[in-house]
């Protein structure tokens, strides 16, 4: 396993990438079948969704099945943290590794600070506001609508959010008050075309009920080792050739003509850069037996939400 932090072109941290070489299904697995997704946690059903056929959205079922990826926050460990994302990706990264319910398997994965849910509140409102209009709702039943926020945007919980005055949620509401909050880890995941809440439920609750900004470390795949030699060279080949093109240039036209290095570097950079923070479709495993696989499952949730039963663990 190799961790690399990745810097902005301003030199500020935005993430830790990580190579992970393990075999086999992760202990949060999804698994497809048509337009079938079922998300199951060390066998467990989680989580239930149907594509529309006209592609607008998904519905989904969820079910009190999942379990967070990570043990209580200690408050001491939230101020000593505090305000940087950075330690508090590594310090995040190990129960995603080792965590036998976690999503990560063989490949590439970034956990970045850079999360398109807070870039996208400007100019819509107070933070309470636009955090609340992020989250998916229903319980167990529910909708992700994918024209809502511009696609991508939607927040789904893997459980029902707490209230605001929920004993856990009052605890982390001081924190938010304070600047301590630890951040709100999420999912990214291509099927749903949302971010799955990993942990961080009554945090983000939190921050919704005292509307501030929130922490937010979100986990994408992005591209695999292969790729990002393959397209490396490609632009550095392409940034050795726009050198050699400048300077035909300068020897005919000297002064005038700009120097290359200053033109085709940054942008060098930056594809560099999206080649190691672009983010990749989520993987899915095959759900054997189909759709009459996937619909055993969905009948025992049904089941168990009408006569109040709950799954295991």
């Amino acid at each position: 396993m190799r961790r690399t932090d990745i810097t902005g072109d301003d030199g500020v941290w935005t993430g830790v990438s990580v190579e992970v070489r393990s075999p086999g299904r992760p202990g949060l697995c999804l698994f497809a079948a048509e337009r079938r997704l079922l998300l199951t946690q060390e066998s467990r059903p989680v989580l239930l969704a149907e594509v529309d056929a006209d592609h607008c959205g998904v519905e989904f079922r969820r079910t009190d099945a999942y379990r967070s990826v990570v043990p209580p926050l200690r408050a001491d460990t939230a101020r000593n943290l505090a305000g940087r994302p950075d330690r508090w990706a590594h310090r995040l990264l190990p129960y995603l590794l080792d965590t036998p319910g976690g999503p990560l398997h063989e490949g590439r994965w970034l956990l970045s600070a850079e999360s398109p849910l807070l870039r996208g509140k400007e100019g819509s409102g107070p933070w309470g506001e636009y955090l609340d209009s992020l989250l998916v709702e229903g319980h167990p039943d529910g909708y992700v609508d994918w024209f809502v926020h511009n696609g991508s945007w939607e927040v789904l919980p893997l459980r029902p959010m707490p209230a605001a005055d929920d004993g856990r949620v009052k605890a982390y509401r001081k924190q938010a008050r304070e600047g301590t909050l630890p951040p709100v880890l999420l999912w990214w995941v291509s099927g749903l075309d949302c971010s799955l809440i990993l942990d961080g439920h009554a945090r983000l609750a939190a921050a919704i009920a005292e509307s501030v900004a929130p922490s937010m470390l979100q986990l994408i795949r992005t591209a695999p080792e292969d790729e990002v030699a393959e397209g490396t060279e490609r632009a550095v080949r392409g940034y050795e050739e726009e050198l050699a093109r400048f300077a035909e240039l300068r020897a005919h036209h000297g002064a005038l003509i700009p120097d290359g290095a200053a033109l085709a570097g940054p942008p060098l950079a930056r594809r560099l850069r999206d080649l190691d923070t672009g983010r990749r479709p989520t993987w899915a495993w095959p759900l054997e037996g189909g759709a009459a696989e996937w619909r055993a499952p969905a009948d025992q949730v049904a089941r168990e939400a009408t006569d109040g039963s709950r799954p295991a663990g």
